[in-house]
């Protein structure tokens, strides 16, 4: 019998999701940083196997929304809810239930969630065991997990048996994807994801939250092994513009580096990699202009 579904991945900022899914499918699609805002968009995860398709939705983390861009990706984090068979919730090892953790959970209450919840208590890799215990046993009593499952993504450790329980919770259904097929997403917004993640890395405190990618032009050289691709990195203030830039244009040459070796990676040619940088003010504040970035 061959099982299908689809599952949701919610949780506030930086616990893990985005690794975790890269893990799932063995190739990095989503950008992964320590800062907030890194997913901004819902993006879907194909995992196929013998007896099963697991149609994953990686969603922006659920935080309190400070401009349109907040307000399109807390959209995206809750409308996924109601669209899947099972939900899978991540936190990270804190001991305590902290304010966004608390505000998620309320929400499942509150909607009377009827799909399964499972949690994944991501990054045991840095706790004792006995921690670990404690931090199951205060999320055991709010009775809202169908299963509660410690895992460390970083590691790959757990992942297997997540899987698994997924599987438990899916029904006999249709494979939807190809087999070989690991996301919806084109080349393009993968390669724009790279880019933006290495700035991410790289870059200030202050300057990241306001970068966005437009990918150009991508063209294959007809007579060569070689795909040429040009980007824009926007940013809302000129200051920022100068700060990824760097000095006599250090920054923008590293981003360029790190990001070239790992396109090269995802379309198997050698990439020659051109980066502007443009100032667009307030982006993040302009309707227009979130969808024009793709967040619509």
């Amino acid at each position: 019998m061959f099982k299908s579904g689809f599952v949701t991945i919610i949780g506030r900022p930086n616990v893990g999701k985005s690794t975790l899914l890269n893990n799932v499918i063995g190739q990095k699609i989503s950008a992964i940083s320590n800062k907030p805002q890194t997913t901004r968009n819902k993006i879907t995860f194909i995992h196929t196997d013998e007896s099963s398709q697991i149609i994953f939705l990686d969603t922006p983390g659920i935080q309190t929304p400070k401009n349109k861009l907040g307000n399109y990706m807390l959209e995206v984090s809750e409308s996924t809810l109601s669209e899947v068979d099972v939900i899978t919730y991540i936190v990270d090892c804190s001991t305590s239930i902290g304010r966004l953790d608390s505000y998620i959970i309320n929400e499942f209450k509150e909607k009377n969630i009827k799909t399964p919840i499972i949690l994944l208590i991501n990054k045991i890799d840095e706790i004792p065991k006995e921690e670990l215990f404690k931090i199951i046993e205060m999320y055991s009593e709010l009775g809202i997990f169908k299963e509660i499952i410690p895992i460390s993504a970083l590691r790959n450790d757990g992942i297997d048996a997540y899987l698994d329980t997924l599987k438990s919770y899916l029904k006999e259904g249709p494979q939807y994807y190809p087999e070989d097929m690991i996301t919806d997403k084109p080349e393009r917004f993968i390669v724009s994801e790279i880019i933006r993640e290495k700035a991410l890395r790289h870059l200030d405190e202050e300057v990241p939250h306001g970068i966005a990618v437009s990918i150009e032009s991508m063209k294959e050289r007809s007579n060569k092994n070689m795909m040429d691709v040009e980007a824009t990195i926007y940013v809302e203030r000129e200051t920022h513009k100068g700060i990824v830039i760097g000095k006599n244009g250090s920054m923008l040459k590293k981003i360029g580096s790190e990001a070239r070796k790992e396109i090269e990676n995802l379309l198997d040619t050698r990439v020659h990699l051109k980066l502007w940088v443009k100032v667009e003010k307030n982006w993040r504040d302009l309707d227009n202009k979130v969808k024009y970035f793709g967040y619509k």
